[in-house]
């Protein structure tokens, strides 16, 4: 056989190799009502042969005939970061059994990239896109051209319903409340607060539900033990954040026995800068994450964290995408949809009832 140039087999390829019309192969492969009228012994000439081959149909050609890509823009904020795994992961299985392609992008926290990737979904015209991102991005420009192309969008990790967008997220407020709530069962009282990037869409939330359980049970935070993390740069950056604040509350000389992290990223900073200065976790001082990544798991000690439902809000948000998708093609309107999927507490070794005598920052560090 000569070389091809595309490197791909083709039907033509199959129809010389078996000896029949390229249209009689065709129709066989295609498995059109026609094939019927082929002979039984024909039809299995020309499978064996495309399967000797290794033929596989043409969906691109497939997609110019039905003017249907069956592909899914997938557009995440950073892949690096551990919250964005799971996510993918649901949204895979959800496109797989439909025979949709996720065409998976990494904006890698950049506006200017995330702004040209959804113009790259568009010109390849993905009859749909889903988008993780909890940061808050120029939506204007974002929902104008999708809108405009009639394309439906989903989004997971912000709540975008204000704008018309279905969206897909934890009820952050009740994990907020969630994980203070822990704390205060446990006999803490004195509880250091590390709240989420201003541009995060889960932070204010988170710190919502954690002020919500404190004017409940009497507890009044020291402003000397809330801190905020900088803006986001990477994955990384969270980490890196809560080893700093952790310096940073043992050398205030305020007195804690808890910390209350962002989420589990943080919570590991802390966890290093803890033991960094002497701090046990958990015998000295409890620490809680939030979301339930895998880095949390493997940890030592494992982080007691606020478990966000990951997989199954990407799995949701495929369906979702799947049914929107059939539905334009009926020529309905988009079912303008919400979910916020409820937190877990999931308790690991990184809490533990508060001891008697609390720890007092300064005292307690020992090396920075």
């Amino acid at each position: 056989m000569t070389q091809r140039k595309s490197g791909h087999v083709t039907l033509l390829d199959v129809a010389r190799a078996c000896g029949f019309s390229v249209s009689t192969v065709s129709i066989v492969l295609n498995e059109t009502p026609l094939s019927l009228n082929v002979a039984a012994t024909t039809r299995q000439q020309i499978r064996t042969m495309a399967k000797q081959l290794g033929y596989h149909p043409d969906a691109f050609a497939r997609s110019l005939r039905s003017r249907r890509s069956q592909t899914i823009g997938v557009v995440a904020y950073d892949l690096s970061d551990p919250h964005c795994i799971p996510i993918v992961r649901g949204i895979q299985a959800g496109l797989q059994p439909a025979s949709y392609l996720p065409l998976l992008m990494d904006a890698q926290t950049g506006r200017g990239q995330f702004d040209s990737y959804l113009k790259m979904i568009l010109e390849r015209r993905a009859e749909g896109v889903i988008v993780i991102a909890s940061w808050i991005f120029d939506e204007a420009n974002l929902l104008s051209d999708i809108e405009k192309n009639n394309v439906p969008i989903m989004i997971v990790s912000r709540d975008l319903t204000a704008r018309g967008v279905s969206s897909v997220l934890v009820d952050n407020e009740a994990g907020g409340a969630l994980a203070m709530r822990h704390l205060y069962e446990l006999g803490h009282r004195r509880i250091a607060v590390i709240r989420g990037p201003e541009e995060l869409f889960d932070s204010a939330p988170r710190w919502a539900g954690v002020q919500s359980v404190a004017a409940e049970t009497g507890i009044q935070f020291d402003a000397g033990l809330v801190f905020q993390l900088p803006g986001l740069v990477d994955p990384a950056s969270s980490f890196e954040g809560g080893l700093d604040c952790a310096r940073r509350m043992l050398a205030s000389g305020h007195t804690f026995t808890a910390v209350l992290a962002f989420d589990d990223l943080t919570a590991l900073g802390v966890v290093r800068g803890l033991n960094g200065a002497g701090v046990r976790v958990p015998k000295d001082c409890s620490v809680v994450g939030f979301d339930d990544v895998l880095p949390a798991v493997v940890a030592t000690p494992s982080i007691t964290t606020i478990r966000q439902p990951l997989k199954e809000m990407g799995l949701l948000a495929a369906e979702w995408m799947l049914e929107a998708v059939e539905t334009r093609e009926k020529g309905s309107g988009q079912k303008l949809r919400l979910h916020k999927a409820q937190p877990e507490l999931v308790r690991r070794m990184s809490t533990a009832r508060a001891v008697k005598k609390r720890r007092k920052g300064q005292n307690a560090q020992k090396s920075t």
